[in-house]
């Protein structure tokens, strides 16, 4: 299928690794000119041939910088992917205090808020589309830290409200809610997968095979980067041009309810 993306531009948050790395090779593979964002460039990043900003896109100046950046580089957006997200947080709602739900609500949403503000003209102008990254953390909360999946369900309907607003204009927004996906997380030995099942008394192995069974995940695997860039780059092409305000799942079937 072609995708018709040769002559688009597109800025990528959290591109440095994982979903957001996947997202600017998929674009630059289908032929659009790509800005990448990320706090720390990665060594992976600069070789995917994108321009790179490195910004902290919790703070409005990181988020003028990438706007000066794309607009400068670029000449203009149509495409925006609002991936940047994460954070570590308290698993107990007691232990989670006012600046950890601050935290939390600036990296996942004000981040994807402040960007959308800053690009939306451009966007406007050239009728483009937005795919915001949320997770199945905001449909089946949890097994994470609730600062995490209320994040996330803003983020979701963040994009439908979007989507209403700025669809007359020409603007579609679509959210992605991926499940477990094999980042680089599960490799780190000293990221929190590691230390989660060193707590377990488990090796990462056993302890990534106990989480994708216990996720009742029907394919038994976790979902790679690469196929949520390439649901990305569908939702933002023209192949998708009356599709909108819609929450994409991909989490090989974990979730069984509709």
């Amino acid at each position: 299928m072609n995708l018709d993306l040769a002559d688009k531009t597109a800025v990528v948050t959290g591109a440095g690794r994982g979903i957001g790395l996947a997202v600017v090779r998929t674009l630059i593979g289908e032929g659009a000119r790509v800005v990448g964002a990320a706090r720390t460039i990665t060594a992976e990043l600069k070789d995917t041939g994108a321009y790179t900003v490195s910004a902290d896109l919790s703070s409005p100046g990181g988020v003028s910088a990438l706007a000066d950046t794309a607009l400068a580089e670029l000449g203009g957006i149509d495409l925006l992917v609002n991936n940047l997200g994460g954070g570590e947080g308290s698993f107990g709602f007691l232990d989670a205090d006012d600046a950890e739900w601050a935290r939390m609500f600036d990296v996942n949403v004000l981040g994807a808020v402040r960007t959308t503000r800053a690009t939306l003209p451009s966007l406007i102008e050239r009728r483009g589309a937005i795919v915001n990254i949320s997770s199945t953390a905001a449909r089946t909360p949890g097994n994470v830290p609730a600062t995490y999946s209320a994040a996330k369900a803003a983020v979701t309907a963040l994009g439908k409200s979007l989507a209403e607003e700025f669809g007359p204009r020409g603007v579609r927004v679509n959210t992605i809610s991926p499940g477990l996906v094999r980042t680089s997380i599960y490799e780190n030995p000293e990221g929190p997968v590691a230390k989660a099942a060193t707590a377990a008394g488990q090796s990462m192995p056993e302890f990534i095979a106990q989480l994708t069974n216990s996720s009742q995940i029907t394919t038994g695997r976790m979902t790679e980067p690469g196929e949520v860039a390439a649901l990305v780059a569908f939702l933002l092409s023209d192949v998708a041009a009356n599709i909108t305000g819609v929450d994409y799942v991909i989490d090989g079937g974990a979730i069984k309810t509709v």
